[in-house]
């Protein structure tokens, strides 16, 4: 909500002109030339900021919620496990990623044909930062024009302590953000205690001092340099929209011609639109755009143009949504198409990738067998006269707890089995097991046999119809 003292002050801050996108465009790294982004209030952007919230909540609690001897949420790196909740993915399911990682892209893919760039505006991690960014220093400095007189004022006391209090919180915000970012992969109380006893790793020490930087130079410094120049979403989203993609824009037929007047006075007589030229949609911009210039590629549909100029319309009697979620189509008085054939078949791929993810998430295996045949000889005559292969099976319990495992070869008449066949296995061990397989030669009709090798635990408690086991298909060679 703006102020008394940003309202007296509009004026005299318009006349500087230091939030104009022509006056950014020339050095946005100079102080002189930021964005001073005004504070709003409205639905949209309480909309935005309980998102902001909620996402920043989630990524900093995450990594405390335990899950038995563990944290639910672990990327366990070393080890190559990523434990979600009860769900333990190793480097074989690794597709699961891959499939997670299409989904993320077509979800995208499909909320922005349909509604513009709402994950920039609202979720990015780039945003959300920012924006807690930019309220410390609404906190600490003032409303905008307060901190438009701050910057420009010499050095002082005054000047002095707020600076170096909005600093000192947004490196608190930049270390937090590091430390709850490195819990995801170190586990969460050995980061806090070795690193404030001093006896964390150096690797641990560099990532913290990485990001807590990074967090802090993006969205204390960089902030909207991150949106328009580095971020590639910008610059392929115009693959994406279309005519009927709802953007936030600007009702040029009932806005023009812009001009300034007073509430009792009546636009139609002075030929003026709706729009008072009041500015307010570019001081609330985190980009610094001007809406008004029609679809820029820097728009993050944030909506905060839109609860300033609904204040606006509110506070001269007018009718809301000037600036609104809308379409081009809309806005040139065409019928606005909400299914076509991108958003369609977007949708269509989308559903069938969830659906696939699901299913692979519900059916990994809990144990995995793999098979390697002895690579110097394909198969030999032993004492006893029959024909043996030798294999060496490598079994991994990709589940949590140990178990004992029987091990059992399908395919072959009357084979006899050289080598342990039952084993026991920790939860998340590898056991590499040299076996040979030993079949009379006249028991086998032809010279290569299709073979599969049977892993099955055996422990009490999974006796409940739920059997753990693996099959892995091989040869046998007699000739």
């Amino acid at each position: 909500m703006s102020t008394e003292s940003e309202k007296k002050d509009y004026s005299k801050a318009k006349r500087i002109k230091i939030h104009q996108p022509d006056a950014d465009k020339a050095d946005r790294f100079n102080p002189r030339n930021r964005i001073y982004v005004r504070a709003v209030d409205g639905l949209w952007s309480q909309l935005r900021r309980r998102l902001g919230w909620i996402a920043m909540l989630f990524f900093l609690l995450l990594p405390w919620i335990p899950w038995g001897d563990r944290q639910a949420v672990w990327f366990n790196l070393g080890e190559q496990k990523f434990h979600i909740f009860g769900l333990t993915i190793w480097p074989q399911d690794l597709t699961l990623l891959a499939a997670f990682l299409m989904i993320a892209a077509f979800g995208l893919f499909f909320i922005t044909t349909y509604l513009g760039r709402v994950w920039c505006g609202y979720t990015c991690p780039q945003t959300v930062w920012t924006f807690i960014f930019i309220w410390f220093e609404e906190k600490l400095e003032g409303a905008r024009n307060k901190r438009m007189k701050l910057d420009q004022m010499p050095w002082s006391f005054n000047k002095l302590w707020r600076k170096t209090a909005k600093h000192a919180s947004w490196l608190f915000i930049s270390l937090l953000t590091a430390m709850t970012f490195v819990s995801y992969f170190v586990p969460t109380t050995e980061v806090y205690r070795d690193v404030f006893t001093l006896s964390a790793s150096g690797g641990i020490y560099f990532w913290i001092v990485f990001f807590t930087l990074a967090t802090y130079g993006n969205a204390g410094w960089m902030r909207e340099i991150m949106c328009l120049h580095m971020c590639p979403y910008a610059r392929f989203q115009s693959a994406m929209f279309d005519k009927n993609t709802f953007i936030v824009g600007y009702d040029s037929k009932r806005g023009e011609a812009r001009g300034p007047r007073s509430r009792k006075a009546d636009p139609k007589k002075m030929g003026l639109g709706d729009c008072i030229d009041c500015d307010l949609c570019v001081q609330v911009c985190p980009t610094g755009i001007d809406i008004r210039n029609g679809l820029q590629y820097e728009c993050i549909n944030c909506g905060a143009c839109i609860d300033a100029c609904d204040t606006t319309m509110e506070r001269m009697g007018y009718d809301k949504g000037l600036i609104a979620y809308t379409t081009e189509n809309k806005l040139d008085g065409i019928k606005q198409k909400v299914l076509r054939p991108k958003l369609v078949g977007y949708g269509v791929v989308l559903t069938v990738m969830i659906v696939i993810f699901v299913y692979a998430s519900a059916t990994i295996a809990p144990v995995r067998v793999d098979v390697i045949r002895d690579r110097n000889q394909l198969f030999r005559e032993n004492n006893d006269g029959l024909i043996e292969n030798t294999f060496t099976l490598k079994i991994l319990n990709k589940t949590e707890s140990a178990h004992d495992y029987k091990l059992t070869v399908e395919g072959l008449p009357e084979s006899q089995w050289y080598g342990l066949q039952q084993v026991h296995i920790a939860g998340g061990e590898v056991l590499t097991l040299p076996i040979s397989i030993a079949v009379d030669p006249v028991d086998l009709s032809r010279s290569m046999t299709k073979i599969d090798f049977r892993v099955t635990a055996v422990n009490d408690d999974v006796n409940d119809g739920n059997v753990i086991e693996a099959k892995q298909e091989s040869r046998f060679f007699s000739q």
